[in-house]
């Protein structure tokens, strides 16, 4: 064994055919992959994040850490540990999820990239925890604000008759999303339980700082904002939808390509995984400033400690 030496790569991959050449092999891609998990070059050890002495096999890509004589190779910890699956397939899902506006299904990653559809939805379910990891311990959005609450589910003239059909509105047999859009454009969803005054406010309270000005729609639980933030809202009853600055353009964009994809793409959210789904659209609308590669480094960038189990999956 040798010292350890992490390899630099960096090929510019802005589209498929860049990224087919860029990553030919799976060299490529583990160098790649390196280079984004120990950027500066201090290679850490996979099993208990040692810095120390650590040893390179001159075969193959696998390391040794001298204080705990363990092995592990630079996947170790993340959710491509212990995958049979090449890298390069790995990529490619990456590369689809990050630059499909609308999203990439299991059925059609399978087919895409060569692999079942169970292990297309096993990797899907593993980018969009990484996603999760992305969208979560965030600041608390400051400045201007729109607030809004959406329903997805199929309508209710479309059901059959004793399956699941309500009648009247409210969102009853519906799936409630909340989000919150900056006027500088980052999305902020949760999946929601009802539109009550004791749900959609205090998902406000979590994610925009006091003082922030927030616009809303004349819905009754906004009313509680008043005081910590500056509530400025339209009224969609009279058919008011634009005053002056006072709207929400931008989450109704949001929700217009969540709908494209939920309809078009996907067709249904499970109640179990929306969280994970919401997290992919999410994601992948704030990093919408990245170029094609650099959204698919970022999120290789948060795969540390995302160790996925297909187990835990299908069970949490």
């Amino acid at each position: 064994m040798r010292p350890a030496q992490v390899v630099k790569f960096s090929k510019p991959y802005e589209s498929l055919f860049d990224l087919l050449e860029a990553f030919c092999d799976e060299e490529a891609c583990i160098k790649h992959l390196e280079r984004i998990r120990w950027p500066d070059g201090v290679i850490v050890c996979g099993h208990w994040g040692s810095s120390g002495k650590i040893h390179r096999f001159t075969r193959g890509h696998l390391y040794k850490c001298a204080d705990c004589k363990k092995q592990f190779s630079v996947g170790k910890g993340t959710i491509f540990e212990e995958s049979r699956l090449p890298l390069r397939k790995w990529f490619a899902a990456f590369w689809l999820v990050t630059t499909q506006r609308q999203g990439i299904n299991s059925c059609q990653l399978h087919r895409e990239i060569g692999v079942t559809q169970k292990t297309g939805w096993f990797m899907l379910g593993g980018i969009r925890k990484v996603a999760g990891k992305m969208s979560s311990d965030k600041e608390p959005i400051r400045g201007e604000v729109e607030a809004d609450e959406t329903l997805l589910g199929g309508k209710e003239k479309n059901k059959h008759a004793g399956k699941g059909r309500h009648s009247g509105g409210g969102t009853k047999g519906k799936q409630v999303i909340a989000g919150l859009r900056s006027r500088e454009g980052e999305v902020r969803l949760m999946q929601a339980e009802d539109t009550s005054k004791a749900t959609l406010p205090s998902f406000v309270y979590r994610n925009v700082a006091a003082g922030a000005t927030v616009y809303t729609d004349e819905h009754r639980c906004y009313m509680g904002l008043v005081g910590t933030y500056n509530p400025q809202s339209v009224c969609h009853s009279v058919g008011e939808y634009v005053s002056g600055d006072i709207h929400r353009n931008g989450i109704e964009s949001f929700w217009a390509i969540l709908k494209r994809g939920y309809y078009g793409v996907f067709h249904h959210f499970t109640w179990k995984h929306i969280h994970r789904y919401l997290a992919e659209f999410e994601t992948r609308w704030n990093m919408s400033g990245l170029q094609n590669g650099e959204r698919m480094d970022a999120l290789l960038g948060k795969i540390s400690d995302l160790r996925l189990i297909y187990r835990s999956l299908i069970t949490t």
